[in-house]
């Protein structure tokens, strides 16, 4: 038996599960142009089956996150088949890529894309390889629609690789700019590993994206009274699991 789900129909969403649940936290490369802002919101706001549940903006960072929740629907044997949340995200993706020049940017937070990072999470009663299947599909639409090239991590790569790992080797924490600072494209054009979907090559302006898929993950701001950086990524380090510190914490100071 096989369904469109393109246009769910009313019958269709009075079987949706309500708590077959997903989250999306979707991260682009610009915290301080409106207009930006303004698209990449229109865009989220653009399905009514997507909700946004939280954002954040970052003038320093010149980064923001964007939070939002939709439901999954699975074929007869189980099997995730459908998301809101896929189109909303692409079109979300769409409007990054048409008003971020990521030789543009510059901040005090590492990135490699203009939509530098996107994480699925289950929510309720649906599960991690939903959510696995949606990071994947999404990452597929990246490289077919944007040629774009994407690194999956964690639930969404074929052994479980960290997103940790993946930047390490990608050189993502290294700062290019005097004063801790991210600017411009730092990368080769060719890069030194396959991504998991779309080109070798990269656009400049677009960088490349990392998706994945995990268990839900709490993201924190803490001030810290200095303006020491290397104080504050000695403390990062402390507190994060690669430091000796608490087990599953990724901990990084930025000015």
């Amino acid at each position: 038996m096989a369904f469109n789900y393109t246009t769910t129909t009313k019958e269709q969403k009075k079987t949706v599960d309500q708590s077959m649940l997903l989250c999306c936290k979707f991260f682009i490369s610009e915290g301080r142009n409106i207009a930006t802002l303004d698209a990449v919101e229109r865009a989220a706001r653009s399905n009514p089956e997507t909700v946004i549940v939280n954002k954040f903006h970052g003038r320093s960072y010149n980064r923001a996150r964007y939070s939002l929740v939709s439901y999954v629907l699975h074929d007869c044997t189980g099997n995730a088949i459908y998301s809101p949340l896929q189109q909303t995200v692409v079109a979300m993706a769409e409007a990054a890529f048409n008003t971020i020049n990521l030789e543009l940017h510059d901040g005090s937070h590492p990135r490699l894309g203009a939509v530098d990072d996107i994480v699925f999470h289950p929510l309720a009663c649906a599960s991690l390889d939903d959510a696995a299947w949606l990071a994947k599909a999404v990452a597929a639409d990246f490289g077919n629609q944007f040629s774009v090239p994407v690194f999956l991590y964690a639930a969404a790569h074929p052994t479980g690789k960290q997103l940790d790992t993946i930047r390490r080797e990608l050189g993502y924490y290294r700062p290019n700019f005097m004063g801790n600072q991210w600017a411009g494209w730092t990368m080769p054009d060719i890069l030194p590993q396959t991504p998991d979907e779309g080109p070798i090559v990269v656009s400049r302006a677009k960088g490349i994206s990392m998706i994945g898929a995990r268990p839900w993950v709490g993201l924190y701001n803490i001030p810290i009274l200095s303006t020491d950086v290397s104080a504050a990524r000695r403390i990062a380090r402390k507190v994060s699991a690669r430091g000796g510190g608490l087990p599953t914490c990724n901990a990084r100071g930025c000015l």
